[in-house]
């Protein structure tokens, strides 16, 4: 059974960092399309940096050249380093895998920016 679990959120000023780490178990980590979405309440859930099947790297434009995806496949951990961040980045944060046709998510850890 695939398990994702999302740890690094907290409260952080703005222009701070943070670093998201999502462990991952259940299946082989290699080649997984994996990354991470955001939520705030009263809005739908959407996607912040994910890796396809085929190894590209895809950002929503608000986070580009601020967030970094990375996974180090011998540690089944996928990564979002969080640099320059602002209070439109609070939300809670989902790690994501898309295996066997079927979507999984983590439980979603917070990150709140204050101004």
């Amino acid at each position: 059974q695939v398990q994702l679990v999302e740890s690094g959120g907290g409260l952080v000023q703005a222009g701070g960092s943070l670093r998201l780490s999502c462990a991952f178990s259940g299946s082989t980590f290699s080649s997984n399309a994996m990354g991470w979405y955001r939520q705030v309440p009263g809005k739908q859930r959407e996607l912040v940096a994910v890796f396809s099947e085929g190894g590209s790297t895809n950002y929503a434009d608000s986070v580009k050249g601020r967030f970094t995806l990375s996974r180090d496949n011998a540690k089944n951990t996928v990564y979002l380093q969080m640099n320059t961040l602002k209070p439109e980045d609070t939300a809670v944060y989902y790690c994501w895998t898309h295996l066997w046709g079927s979507h999984f998510w983590g439980q979603g850890t917070q990150v709140t920016v204050s101004s």
